[in-house]
C-alpha cells in the first residue's frame, strides 16, 4: 500500500491507530462538556483550552523539535498523552468529572500536542523524498480522516451512550500502541548542526526560525490566512455539539454520526489533492477552498435537517484536506531540514492560535445572538480569504518559491 519503505509504514501506522482513538474523544470530550453545562461559551472553553497552547508553546516546542531526537519526542509525548487521557477515563468513571477538570486535560494534551505534530511534520522528509512528499502525506491524511472522522465519532458515540469514561479509556490505550510503533523507527531523527554559525541558545533558536519564516512572503501569507480561516472554522466546530443537538436534534449517536460524514470528504480530498494542484495550480487550488468555504458555512448555517448538514461537512472536509495536503507539502519542500521544526511551529502559532482565539468567539457569538452566528462570521471571513488569495497568490509565485528553495 505504502510504497515509500518499511519505516514510514510504521509512522503511518502509529499515525492511524492514534488517530482513531482521537476520532472517539473528538465526539465524547464535548458531548461530556455538554452534559455538565448548557452554556456555549463554557463548551466552547473546552477547545479554547485544547488550542491555546498553541499560541503559548508552539515557538519553544518547534526549536526543542529542531534539537532533539524527533522520533524520540514523539514517542515519550504519545506516552504522556495515554497517561493523561486514561486518567480522565478513571476521573469520569469515578463521576469527578467537571468543565475545570475537562480544562486542564485538553490544556496538558494541547502542550503535547505542540511537541508531537511539529516533530512528526519535520521527520517525513527524513524518510521519503522530495519527490514523494504529497503521495505520502496523502496516505496519512487519508487514513487520519477514516479513523478521525468516521470511524472514530462513530465508535465515540456508541462508546459515550454505553459507558462515558470508555471513549477516554480506549484513547489511552491508541496513544500507548501509537508510542511502541514510534520508538521501534530505525534511523537517526536528529538534527547534525552544520559548523559554529547555529545559534546556540533556545531564544536564539526560535528567533532564527520565525525570522525566516517573516522574510518569506509566501509561506507568510499561507499561515496569515491559516490563522484567519482556523479562526472561522473552530468558531463553529467549537459549539457543533450544540448545534446538533438544539438545531438538528440529534442525541450521541447521531453527534458522532454526523461528524462522521466528513469522512467522504475528507478522503476525496486527501487523495485527490496532488492532482487538483497539479490540475489547477497550487495559487488557484488554494482561491478556490476559500470559496467552498463560503459555501459549507452558509449551508450550515441555513441546514435545518441533519442530512445538508452532513453534506455541507463533507464539503468541509474536503477543502479542508486539499489544503492541508498542499500548504504542508509546500513547507516540506520549501523549508530547510534545520529549520523544519521552528519555521514549522512558527507557521502553526499563527494558524492554531487563530483557532483558540475562534473557540472563545465561537462560544461567545453563539451565547449572544444564537447558535448559527459562528457560521454567518464564517461565510464572511472565507469571502475576505478568497478575494485575498485571489489577488495575492498566484501560480507563478508558487513556481518560484520551488525554484529558490532548489538552489
Amino acid at each position: 500500500m505504502f510504497g515509500l519503505g518499511a519505516e514510514y509504514g510504521k509512522l503511518w501506522t502509529a499515525s492511524t491507530v492514534s488517530n482513531l482513538g482521537d476520532g472517539v474523544t473528538l465526539v465524547a470530550a464535548p458531548l461530556l462538556a455538554a452534559s455538565l453545562t448548557r452554556d456555549p461559551v463554557l463548551v466552547s472553553g473546552v477547545v479554547f483550552a485544547g488550542r491555546l497552547p498553541w499560541l503559548l508553546f508552539s515557538l519553544p516546542s518547534g526549536a526543542l523539535v529542531d534539537r532533539l531526537d524527533r522520533r524520540l519526542v514523539m514517542g515519550l509525548v504519545d506516552g504522556l498523552r495515554a497517561a493523561v487521557v486514561g486518567a480522565l477515563g478513571l476521573a469520569v468513571l469515578l463521576g469527578w468529572a467537571s468543565i475545570p477538570l475537562l480544562y486542564a486535560v485538553f490544556f496538558l494534551l494541547g502542550v503535547a500536542e505542540t511537541l508531537f505534530d511539529n516533530a512528526s511534520t519535520a521527520i517525513l522528509p527524513a524518510m521519503v523524498p522530495k519527490e514523494g512528499l504529497e503521495r505520502a502525506n496523502g496516505q496519512l491524511i487519508a487514513a487520519q480522516m477514516v479513523t478521525n472522522e468516521a470511524a472514530g465519532p462513530l465508535l465515540g458515540g456508541a462508546l459515550f451512550a454505553f459507558a462515558a469514561s470508555a471513549p477516554f479509556l480506549l484513547d489511552a490505550g491508541t496513544f500507548a500502541v501509537s508510542a511502541a510503533l514510534v520508538l521501534a523507527l530505525r534511523g537517526s531523527f536528529r538534527v547534525e548542526w552544520r559548523g559554529g554559525d547555529s545559534p546556540t541558545t533556545l531564544y536564539d533558536e526560535i528567533g532564527e526560525g520565525l525570522g525566516w519564516l517573516v522574510r518569506h512572503r509566501l509561506l507568510l501569507t499561507l499561515a496569515l490566512m491559516l490563522g484567519a480561516s482556523g479562526f472561522a472554522l473552530v468558531g463553529t466546530f467549537s459549539v457543533l455539539v450544540l448545534y446538533a443537538q438544539d438545531v438538528l436534534g440529534l442525541g450521541e449517536f447521531g453527534y458522532g454520526a454526523l461528524l462522521s460524514a466528513s469522512v467522504f470528504g475528507g478522503v476525496a480530498g486527501s487523495l485527490l489533492a496532488g492532482k487538483v494542484g497539479r490540475l489547477m495550480g497550487t495559487g488557484r487550488a488554494i482561491f478556490g477552498i476559500f470559496v467552498l468555504g463560503v459555501v459549507v458555512h452558509a449551508g450550515l448555517a441555513l441546514a435545518t435537517n441533519p442530512y445538508l448538514a452532513g453534506a455541507m461537512l463533507a464539503l468541509e472536509a474536503f477543502h479542508a484536506m486539499v489544503w492541508n495536503v498542499l500548504t504542508i507539502s509546500l513547507r516540506q519542500a520549501l523549508i530547510p531540514n534545520g529549520l523544519l521544526g521552528r519555521v514549522g511551529s512558527a507557521f502553526r502559532m499563527i494558524g492554531l492560535g487563530g483557532q483558540a482565539l475562534g473557540a472563545l468567539a465561537g462560544g461567545v457569538l453563539a451565547r449572544a445572538y444564537g447558535i448559527t452566528a459562528p457560521f454567518w462570521l464564517a461565510v464572511m471571513i472565507y469571502a475576505a480569504l478568497a478575494a485575498l488569495a485571489l489577488g495575492l497568490l498566484s501560480n507563478r509565485a508558487v513556481s518560484e518559491a520551488r525554484s529558490a528553495a532548489e538552489i
